[in-house]
């Protein structure tokens, strides 16, 4: 009888383990990462009160069982549910890191590993990356610094915030390309300063740079050519003529061109003959002086030459004839001047021959121009007054030959560029050709050798074309080839770290770009069950469970799962099971009660005998 007291007793003692262990899980509902744990009971050992025997074929007598009495019952095992996911809990911080699958982190107190499914990490004030709740460094790998990956080696803290990883270095730009379409009608392109177009650019600090570049015409059909103007510091102020003479862009070249000037300074009146011829070719009327007033005019040119009636040119006070060979008339009528222009009649033919045009300049003596082609230095018209009259510079603008009109205006009709390159189109297609006749679409833009700040530009100009574009070019240049590379950049501060699902950290920075800074490794077991706890949501490796290797492994690439950034694991505790088993513990725990107390009774029925 005294054996199912202490059968009570065990019952009692057990199902007090499996409450204490519901409980915990209760108490750990909403602790991150926590992992329930359960309790199965095994019976207790057996007192055996006769031994089983075998069957007697020689007397015929059957076998006899064992007869035993159980002692109770005990706590067989606590297992803990350490595979079973998690909710998922949103948090947004970029550092709050879930894991899926049955990867661990790898956590040191400065002293040992230990393991954890708890994702909520922080920066410390030294840049490591820390458990949140225990201030353990987080684990993994450093960056190869010949690769710029992550390299699987002995685990180690991750010092995100290191001064290395404050700054992204800046870089001079190397590569660049001019896109667009360059139209023939442009006005820009075929005026004197051209079509403009700007490059910017990084020197070897990360200064930023702008090279002015110029697009003209020339007087061949599908032929431009492309000058460096200029290059400018970041407050558009000139890099100086020191600089400039030793930066190497195409060569100076002798090109055909058609800029017009006009005066600047003076009136221009054309002098020379007309004369007239009728159909026949004989000679009608008399050879006249353009713009020479006649007043008033002869009648035999208004009738002859002209075809005025008689009447009209009555009234005609005065009269000169233009450039053109039209006659130009005054009429005074009721106290007013009317002019009127006529062409000559028909069958009359006027031929003009210019001989010099007359410029009067403000405030100046007046000045005789034969129209012509001139080359900078003549006698006349001189150099001085080109400048005058049309404020060109010859020598300035290095020109090479000039021609002053009939209507005295000028064109200058070949000059010499520096730092330019011809830029040739097909002329069936207008697509490009070549670029300062290499045949290549390449064109270098040196600078190391004006200033080692700098490094040479390799300009890719394939991609332009000299199609019709309703008169408007789309000219540009843009840093960097058609992968983004060799743009520069300057350099870039801190701005925001991410983590990947393999646990790869990336710092991002403001100059737009980003680089690799260690990796989060984790620690896969065997048996994950056989972890030891050590709380804070800390594991220590044990015999059953597996050793660390020192190393751990990449999550995505050994198959064990993946992070998710700015979420984290939440308690895998199900209520509803806790309280069911929670319901069965306190019915077990009141039967063996039971036990005691009817035992108790009877024992007392017992001592009663003796009375």
């Amino acid at each position: 009888m005294m054996r199912s007291l202490f059968t009570g007793v065990a019952g009692l003692r057990t199902h007090q383990t499996k409450m204490d262990v519901i409980g915990n899980n209760i108490a750990n509902v909403n602790t991150t990462a926590y992992k329930s744990m359960s309790v199965t009971f095994r019976d207790l050992m057996y007192q055996t009160t006769q031994a089983a025997s075998g069957p007697n074929p020689e007397t015929g007598v059957g076998g006899v069982n064992a007869r035993q009495i159980g002692l109770g019952v005990k706590t067989g095992a606590i297992n803990t549910a350490i595979t079973q996911q998690g909710a998922a809990q949103t948090t947004n911080n970029p550092f709050d890191i879930m894991l899926t699958g049955e990867a661990f982190f790898i956590v040191n107190n400065g002293v040992e590993n230990f393991f954890t499914r708890d994702g909520s990490f922080y920066v410390d004030a030294l840049g490591n990356l820390a458990m949140t709740s225990t201030g353990y460094n987080v684990m993994g790998w450093q960056v190869d610094p010949e690769t710029g990956q992550p390299r699987a080696d002995t685990v180690s803290p991750l010092r995100v915030m290191d001064e290395n990883n404050m700054t992204y270095p800046a870089e001079a730009t190397s590569q660049a390309r001019i896109t667009g379409i360059v139209d023939k009608n442009d006005t820009k392109v075929n005026s004197t300063s051209g079509r403009i177009m700007n490059l910017e650019f990084y020197d070897n600090k990360g200064y930023k740079y702008t090279a002015k570049f110029s697009v003209h015409s020339t007087g061949t059909e599908d032929n431009f050519y492309v000058a460096l103007d200029d290059i400018l510091d970041s407050n558009g102020v000139s890099v100086g003529d020191a600089v400039m003479a030793n930066v190497v862009f195409g060569q100076t070249l002798q090109v055909d061109t058609a800029i017009p000037y006009d005066l600047v300074n003076g009136t221009a009146v054309p002098q020379g003959t007309v004369t007239y011829a009728d159909a026949g070719g004989g000679a009608v009327g008399t050879q006249q002086n353009i713009n020479q007033l006649m007043a008033p005019p002869a009648t035999n040119l208004l009738t002859d030459v002209y075809g005025i009636d008689a009447a009209t040119a009555a009234k005609i006070q005065e009269a000169k004839v233009d450039e053109k060979g039209n006659l130009v008339v005054t009429q005074h009528t009721g106290g007013t001047d009317v002019k009127s222009v006529y062409a000559p009649k028909t069958g009359v033919t006027a031929t003009v021959n210019i001989t010099g045009v007359q410029i009067t300049p403000a405030g100046g003596a007046a000045v005789t121009l034969t129209p012509g082609t001139y080359a900078p230095g003549a006698a006349a018209p001189t150099d001085d007054q080109i400048l005058q009259l049309y404020g060109l510079d010859l020598a300035a603008e290095q020109v090479v030959e000039y021609t002053i009109n009939n209507d005295g205006s000028l064109t200058v009709t070949k000059k010499n560029v520096d730092n330019a390159a011809n830029l040739v189109f097909d002329h069936a297609t207008g697509s490009f050709q070549s670029i300062a006749g290499n045949g290549q679409g390449f064109m270098t833009l040196g600078l190391n050798g004006a200033d080692n700040k700098f490094s040479d530009i390799n300009i890719d100009f394939s991609a332009l074309r000299n199609v019709n574009n309703n008169g408007s070019s789309t000219i540009s240049a843009t840093s960097g080839n058609t992968a983004g590379l060799g743009a520069g950049r300057k350099e870039g501060e801190l701005i925001g770290l991410s983590v990947a699902q393999d646990g790869v950290i990336t710092a991002s920075y403001d100059n737009g770009m980003s680089k690799v800074i260690a990796q989060i490794a984790t620690a896969v077991f065997a048996n994950a069950s056989g972890l030891e706890k050590q709380g804070d949501n800390l594991y220590s490796a044990t015999p059953n469970s597996g050793e660390f290797d020192g190393v751990g492994v990449d999550i995505k690439a050994s198959g064990a799962g993946y992070m998710q950034s700015g979420v984290l694991e939440m308690s895998n505790v199900d209520l509803s099971q806790e309280f069911t088993e929670m319901i069965t513990t306190q019915r077990g725990f009141q039967a063996n009660s039971r036990i005691i107390t009817v035992s108790d009774t009877m024992l007392e029925e017992l001592t009663n005998l003796k009375r």
